[in-house]
């Protein structure tokens, strides 16, 4: 669950200030699959739910997204706080409740029929209780002919991991393209991927291949009210449509309030992730 303050001023201490304050569904993964969809394409979300009032409201969001949710439910909702300053900067404390835990969960062969991705939240491929069910999962996809993508989501968490831990991951889930930002692209160092795209907010990205590196601007954004997301969104363009759809789910994203698509944003490609 997604809990995002919409500052008017920056916060007084021992004091009040005005503000919008929104709840929707959230995590990284969940929001790849809501932008993929609301793009064009069709999206399942592999998790662990928490069973509770909080994770039957998250259920009933992204099934409204066209989310189709498998996995397990028990456990309590993870929640993240996201408070967006006046210009548009956003910062984040993460309680990932359940959906840290992945530990025991049967991965089922059929999640992954007639896919086209399988797209990997570092917060998986790397966490201490679901990096095996996550390269179990790029095993499976890749069996039944997806493609298997990583994004790294947190420089703080790949410093901890350490750098030859995550390459071993990204090796053992079968990853071909990985998305950072630059100090998650930074933290991890080189690894062994046909493509990585290193995202650079409003300054755009790099593509990184065996041709070397290519760089492209963002789309400008007439109004800029919240980056939460916005990497999300862009990666969920990518894998659909290619760069061009990436850069516009991007700069539709950071001119709404939350991580989550307003509403459906275009028609990309189609395909279907996982």
């Amino acid at each position: 669950m997604d809990v995002v303050v919409e500052l008017s001023r920056l916060p007084v201490a021992d004091d009040d200030v005005p503000g919008g304050i929104t709840l929707s569904a959230g995590g990284q993964a969940a929001n790849v699959a809501a932008w993929y969809v609301a793009l064009g394409g069709r999206a399942r979300l592999v998790t662990r739910l928490g069973d509770d009032r909080a994770g039957s409201l998250v259920s009933t969001m992204l099934a409204d997204a066209g989310v189709e949710v498998v996995g397990a439910r028990g456990g309590r909702t993870g929640i993240v706080a996201s408070m967006v300053t006046p210009d548009g900067k956003r910062s984040m404390v993460s309680d990932r409740g359940a959906g840290a835990d992945l530990a025991g969960l049967e991965v089922e062969d059929a999640w992954f029929e007639r896919s086209a991705w399988l797209h990997l939240s570092g917060y998986a491929l790397f966490g201490e209780h679901s990096s095996s069910v996550a390269i179990t999962a790029g095993e499976r996809a890749r069996r039944a002919g997806a493609v298997v993508s990583v994004d790294l989501s947190s420089a703080v968490l790949v410093a901890a991991v350490g750098r030859a831990a995550v390459r071993r991951a990204v090796e053992a889930c079968g990853a071909t393209l990985v998305f950072a930002n630059a100090a998650e692209h930074a933290a991890a160092g080189p690894l062994a991927v046909d493509q990585a795209v290193v995202k650079l907010g409003a300054a755009g990205y790099v593509l990184i291949d065996g041709e070397g590196e290519h760089r492209s601007d963002a789309l400008r954004a007439a109004t800029v009210r919240d980056t939460t997301g916005a990497g999300d969104a862009f990666a969920a363009g990518w894998l659909l449509g290619g760069p061009a759809l990436a850069l516009e789910a991007a700069r539709t994203c950071v001119a709404t309030v939350g991580a989550m698509p307003p509403a459906p944003v275009g028609a990309g490609a189609t395909g279907t992730a996982r």
